[in-house]
């Protein structure tokens, strides 16, 4: 088991355009909202965004730590089922210390 000061969670959300956005708009309108979200999160000490979110090849990668695993996957399945979001979100349980994104142990969400 991971200790839960080591413990992190990143939240690979698929980087799917919304047809029903138009072209001339912020195709991802999600990001910054999920940021918001992760600060006020952070702000109640409910948990931590370990670092600013990110591109990683067709996903956008928030991380998040500073709770017990169950806490952050719920935390995941919140940010998940904020509207438009898209499908096909799932989580990678790994530690502080991943040389990179994606190491883990995968767990889907949407």
């Amino acid at each position: 088991m991971i200790d839960d000061g080591d413990l992190l969670v990143e939240v690979h959300i698929p980087l799917a355009v919304d047809a029903n956005i138009p072209e001339d708009e912020d195709q991802f309108p999600w990001i910054e909202e999920i940021t918001e979200y992760l600060l006020d999160l952070d702000e109640g000490d409910e948990a931590a965004m370990y670092d600013d979110g990110e591109e990683f090849g067709d996903v956008y990668v928030f991380t998040i730590n500073s709770a017990d695993e169950q806490t952050l996957l719920n935390i995941a399945t919140r940010i998940a089922n904020r509207p438009g979001v898209p499908t096909g979100v799932y989580a990678m349980v790994t530690t502080v210390d991943a040389d990179s994104f994606g190491e883990g142990r995968r767990v889907d969400i949407s």
